[in-house]
């Protein structure tokens, strides 16, 4: 369901140049809050750096980014941090810390480094592990787990931040395909119970088809396909993404279109 108001991100020329080479190539994006949007593309086409710009890890080099309405730039960084909460590509190790204190971490925006943890902190924290299935590993230290369970205990961290968007960075990259299929189905049924915005990047395709709302792929600091993941499944638009022939089947038991290398 696409919520009313403004949108989620307006991009309007946005250009992101470092160590001389143009990464992001005059951008003009609208994306709509309430939906799943997938970045997709080949390595070097500028998915993790347009990202990070609407994580507000990174300023544009050139044009504008609104973020619900605003500036991106407006306002602090941890109200930022209220409305909108980022998974990095790599993540620092938890020394030290079992996955209750660390899914605690998300509550931050909320109450400051010298705050009160509030009953109401212990509910999204409470609610953050129930949702992700953590409740047997809350004593665990986080760095004996596994790799699928640790990505389960990050994205607890984010629900638990309570932000309306999440923004993430191929939060699969580590992870065997049974994982990977279980960490984006969980997700996409979050998103959907909690009416959530979620841009995130991923290099699986069929997994980017089977999830998202809408995919937006980049080649060379461009968007060269935008659109349903209908739309974007063929092999005339695959082979313009990927710059190689790719076919299409139809899965026997889903129905839906799955790409394959030729």
């Amino acid at each position: 369901m696409v919520a009313a108001g403004p949108a989620l991100f307006e991009l309007s020329g946005v250009g992101f140049s470092a160590g001389g080479r143009e990464i992001l190539k005059g951008l003009d994006l609208t994306l709509e809050a309430g939906r799943i949007v997938g970045v997709i593309g080949p390595n070097g086409s500028g998915k993790s750096t347009l990202v990070k710009l609407l994580a507000r890890q990174e300023a544009p080099s050139a044009g504008r980014i609104r973020f619900l309405g605003r500036e991106i730039g407006a306002g602090s960084a941890r109200g930022f941090a209220r409305r909108l909460a980022y998974l990095p590509q790599f993540m620092p190790p938890a020394e030290g810390m079992n996955v209750e204190e660390f899914v605690a971490l998300g509550r931050f925006p909320w109450h400051g480094t010298f705050g009160r943890f509030t009953g109401q902190d212990r509910a999204k924290v409470e609610e953050a592990i129930e949702q992700t299935d953590l409740r047997p590993f809350r004593s665990r230290l986080v760095d004996s787990l596994s790799g699928g369970e640790r990505q389960r205990v990050w994205l607890a961290m984010l629900l638990a931040q309570d932000a309306r968007c999440l923004v993430l960075d191929e939060p699969t990259s580590a992870l065997d395909i049974s994982h990977q299929a279980e960490m984006l189905e969980l997700v996409r049924d979050l998103a959907r119970a909690r009416d959530l915005s979620v841009v995130v990047i991923l290099h699986d395709i069929n997994m980017a088809a089977r999830i998202c709302d809408r995919l937006i792929a980049l080649g060379g600091g461009q968007v060269v396909a935008d659109g349903p993941p209908g739309a974007i499944m063929n092999p005339q638009t695959l082979e313009r993404i990927y710059g190689i022939g790719m076919g299409i089947f139809t899965h026997p038991l889903s129905g839906a279109p799955v790409g394959y290398v030729r």
